[in-house]
């Protein structure tokens, strides 16, 4: 059974005076048909919604994923790329991400003693812990063993990953600076 349900977006939309419209209905359904692991850009999902014969603008997207996510059916995700992405949420189902910080390879985890040390932080501040969500920025060992960050070359691809970087864009978004000569 998938999570979300047509039926469930369409209570939860209702409690905010929202309907449920086709474009809505075609994102929920985008979520719940890619699989595990696979994260989404609004971009990314507006490509696919256009690739499938749907009539939905690029705004329409941003504004449907935005509200989803605010709603708790989906998980805004900060990954590696300096754009938001985004995965169904399903907190049967609890999971972290590391993040390489060049070839934005993402892997999934889980931890029983995040989730044990998030629900006591909650508890002790009196409150009720909805998500927790742990992302680790990182460098893969391919990035590295090649002399992260200053000898690899503008056009490097990790072979783990087969992602090509541009290598100084990357130096930007993690903050590293670019300075070394």
């Amino acid at each position: 059974m998938p999570f979300y349900t047509q039926a469930q977006l369409k209570s939860e939309l209702r409690q905010l005076g929202c309907r449920l419209t086709p474009q809505r209905e075609a994102i929920l359904g985008v979520f719940q048909t890619i699989p595990q692991g696979n994260h989404l850009s609004a971009e990314e999902l507006y490509s696919l919604l256009q690739r499938q014969g749907e009539k939905i603008s690029l705004s329409t997207v941003y504004r449907t994923l935005n509200l989803m996510a605010r709603i708790g059916i989906l998980r805004e995700l900060e990954l590696a790329e300096g754009h938001k992405h985004y995965e169904l949420n399903k907190p049967s189902q609890p999971h972290h991400h590391l993040v390489c910080v060049q070839c934005h390879q993402t892997i999934e985890f889980t931890s029983d003693s995040i989730a044990k040390i998030c629900s006591k932080q909650a508890d002790s501040a009196q409150f009720q812990m909805l998500d927790a969500q742990l992302t680790l920025h990182a460098v893969c060992l391919e990035a590295f063993e090649q002399g992260w960050p200053y000898l690899l070359s503008e056009d490097w691809i990790c072979p783990k990953s087969g992602m090509a970087v541009n290598l100084s864009e990357s130096l930007q978004k993690s903050g590293t600076g670019a300075e070394h000569d």
